[in-house]
């Protein structure tokens, strides 16, 4: 029997927030601190905090694995994200989504289909960029393909279009519009629209510049409480992170007053 999907349907009254799982270092990366219970801990009281605060959703992501392997990464890494997602399904039932660094989507979606996920977030789905890690291709065949042989189709895939930290001068030639018509094409769930690095807004013209696409639009940088209405009104998922952390820091800890404050605002719209 094929797993429930806990997305909301398009349309919503207001955008979805889905909140960021910053995982601390993992086994294999360079300062991984030789403690699972550590890791697994303070992700747990995360989302316990995400969780109190009625936030929509909340995606896990390797963010302190710095520097980055580039697609394939290793098993050590793969199973230590299974075991925190499996952890926070258990206690939460709220939509869960998970993005493996870096571009290592097939990797995510093998934890997805594990752990009962509903969503990844992947780099290089269509069209090539150069990333801090090097060049990454797109995968977009390769990945669905899997999801379908999986028999996962529930999970739904969101593209990075011309994501940040990246140079996309291989696809100078084309906007973000065309961009995101080419993930569409390639039967994208959603494209993620960022700024430049992380934290930074994503530009106004770019999300109205895809608004009457039949497709989730989900901005993936950049959300706080000063821009979080005037963006929200051009997007169904906003992806928070480093603005709900101490001083709006990524690499901070999460700041529970930052998060209702967000959740408020959005209620309000």
């Amino acid at each position: 029997m094929a797993q429930k999907n806990r997305l909301a349907d398009r349309g919503a009254r207001r955008p979805s927030l889905i909140a960021c799982l910053h995982l601390q270092p993992l086994p294999g990366s360079p300062k991984w601190g030789y403690s699972m219970e550590s890791i697994l801990d303070r992700a747990l009281a995360e989302a316990e905090a995400f969780a109190a605060a009625k936030v929509d959703g909340m995606i896990l992501e390797n963010t302190h694995d710095v520097p980055y392997l580039k697609r394939p990464i290793e098993a050590a890494t793969v199973a230590a994200m299974a075991r925190v997602a499996t952890e926070v399904r258990r206690r939460f039932d709220l939509p869960l989504g998970i993005q493996v660094l870096a571009g290592a989507n097939l990797a995510a979606l093998d934890i997805a289909a594990s752990c009962d996920l509903d969503f990844i977030r992947v780099e290089g789905f269509a069209f090539a960029h150069v990333a801090d890690e090097g060049i990454i291709e797109s995968d977009a065949g390769v990945l669905l393909r899997r999801r379908a042989h999986l028999g996962v189709g529930q999970i739904e895939v969101w593209a990075d279009i011309k994501k940040k930290h990246s140079s996309h001068a291989i696809t100078g030639d084309m906007s973000i519009r065309e961009t995101a018509e080419g993930a569409l094409f390639y039967d994208a769930d959603g494209v993620i629209v960022t700024g430049g690095a992380t934290g930074l807004p994503a530009a106004v013209g770019d999300l109205e510049s895809i608004a009457d696409l039949n497709i989730r639009k989900v901005i993936g940088s950049g959300i706080d409480r000063e821009n979080i209405e005037v963006q929200g009104r051009l997007a169904d998922v906003l992806i928070v992170g480093s603005s709900i952390k101490d001083g709006g820091d990524w690499r901070g800890e999460v700041d529970a007053r930052r998060v209702g404050e967000l959740v408020r605002i959005l209620d309000s719209m």
